[in-house]
C-alpha cells in the first residue's frame, strides 16, 4: 500500500530538517544518542510532527524526546498534559517529559506571556537533555495567519516576514505543510488529537483570521491566498535578515562609550538608521516586548532635531538623551529618573 500523501508531506518536511541538522555537524558528526526535542501540545500539528520525527529519527540515528508544557491556563490542564505524555510514549518516543509553568502577565497579553514561559522551559529542557534542536509544529496556515495579522496591524517588515524557519536551537519543519495535511495525517495514522478550545474562541484575533477572514479571501480572490501569504513571508525574511545584518555592522562601527554620533546616524539610509536605533535602545536595556515602531520613530525624530537636551522615554525605564553639540552631538541612553 502506498503512503498517504498527507503522511508523506509531513515526513518529507521532517526528513529535510533532520538532514539539515546532521549536515550542520560535518566535522564531529552527531553522537549516536543525539537528542531532538519535539514540543507537543496534543493538537494535530504537533502530534503529526512527533509521529513523523519518530519515524524519520530512527533512520537518522537520533533520540526523539517528546515534551509537553502545561501552562495551567485551562481547567483540567494537568490531566491533559498527562494524557499527552501517554500519547507521546505510545507514538514511540525514546523519552518523554512534561513541565508546568507559571504564566504571569507583566503587562503583556496571555498569549505572549504563555509563549515566553513556554520557550523559557524549553530552553531548560534543551540544556537538561543536551538536545541539538527543538522542533515546533507551526504550519503553513499559521504562517499565513501571522503575515495577515501583521499586515492588518501595520507592523512593518519584521512582522510580515512571519515566523522564522529556524532560530537558536529551534526549527519549524512544517512551514510548507498545511493544517489540512497534519489533521489528515493524524486521521490516517489513527492518532487521536485534541482540539484546543482557544483555537475556536473568537476573542482571539488569530481565530477570527483563521475562521472568518482567510475563508473570505479564498472565496473572493480564489484558492491559494494562504500559500501566497506564507510565500510572502519567505521572500521578505531574506530581505529583513540582510537589512538586520547591515544594521548590526553599522551599529558595531558607530557605538562607543560616548554614545552614537548624531551626524553619522543621520548619514545612514533610513532603513538602516531605524534598525541601529532599535539595537541601541535594546542594548541600553529597553524592553524588547514593549519597544514598538512608535518608539523607534521618536528616536529618529530626536536625532533629526539636533536639539541638545531633548529626550525620549522608552519602555524598560530607559531614556534616550541628545547631548548638546549640534552636528557633533551624541545620542546617549540612561536610566529613567524615578519621579518622587
Amino acid at each position: 500500500m502506498s503512503l498517504h500523501p498527507s503522511v508523506a508531506a509531513v515526513r518529507v518536511a521532517v526528513r529535510r530538517t533532520l538532514a539539515e541538522l546532521v549536515a550542520e555537524h560535518p566535522e564531529a558528526a552527531l553522537p549516536p544518542d543525539a537528542a531532538v526535542l519535539v514540543a507537543c501540545s496534543g493538537g494535530p500539528d504537533s502530534l503529526a510532527l512527533l509521529s513523523a520525527t519518530v519515524f524519520e529519527g530512527r533512520k537518522s540515528g537520533l533520540r526523539v524526546i517528546g515534551v509537553t508544557v502545561d501552562h495551567g491556563l485551562q481547567e483540567g490542564s494537568a490531566e491533559h498534559a498527562a494524557h499527552v505524555v501517554e500519547q507521546m510514549a505510545a507514538l514511540g518516543c525514546d523519552e518523554t517529559a512534561s513541565a508546568r509553568v507559571q504564566v504571569s502577565g507583566g503587562g503583556r497579553g496571555p498569549e505572549a506571556a504563555a509563549r515566553e514561559a513556554r520557550y523559557a522551559v524549553l530552553d531548560q529542557m534543551v540544556q537538561h537533555f543536551g538536545a541539538v534542536a527543538v522542533l515546533l509544529g507551526h504550519t503553513l496556515d499559521d504562517q499565513a495567519e501571522t503575515v495577515l495579522l501583521g499586515l492588518a496591524r501595520g507592523s512593518g517588515g519584521r512582522s510580515l516576514a512571519g515566523m522564522r524557519r529556524r532560530f537558536d536551537h529551534y526549527r519549524r519543519p512544517l512551514l510548507d505543510v498545511t493544517r489540512t495535511d497534519t489533521v489528515t495525517a493524524c486521521q490516517v495514522e489513527g492518532i487521536e488529537y485534541w482540539n484546543d478550545p482557544h483555537n475556536i474562541d473568537p476573542a482571539y484575533a488569530r481565530v477570527r483570521v483563521r475562521r472568518k477572514v482567510l475563508p473570505v479571501l479564498e472565496d473572493e480572490l480564489g484558492p491559494g491566498v494562504t500559500a501566497a501569504l506564507a510565500r510572502t513571508a519567505d521572500q521578505l525574511r531574506a530581505d529583513m535578515e540582510l537589512l538586520d545584518q547591515l544594521a548590526l555592522a553599522a551599529y558595531d562601527e558607530l557605538r562607543d562609550p560616548d554614545g552614537l554620533a548624531v551626524t553619522a546616524l543621520a548619514d545612514l539610509p533610513a532603513a538602516t538608521r531605524s534598525r541601529v536605533l532599535r539595537l541601541a535602545a535594546l542594548d541600553a536595556g529597553a524592553s524588547a516586548s514593549e519597544l514598538f515602531h512608535v518608539h523607534v520613530v521618536a528616536l529618529g525624530q530626536l536625532v533629526a532635531s539636533r536639539v541638545g537636551g531633548s529626550e525620549v522615554q522608552l519602555p524598560g525605564h530607559v531614556t534616550a538623551v541628545l547631548s548638546p553639540g549640534g552636528a557633533d552631538g551624541r545620542l546617549r541612553f540612561r536610566p529613567t529618573a524615578v519621579q518622587g
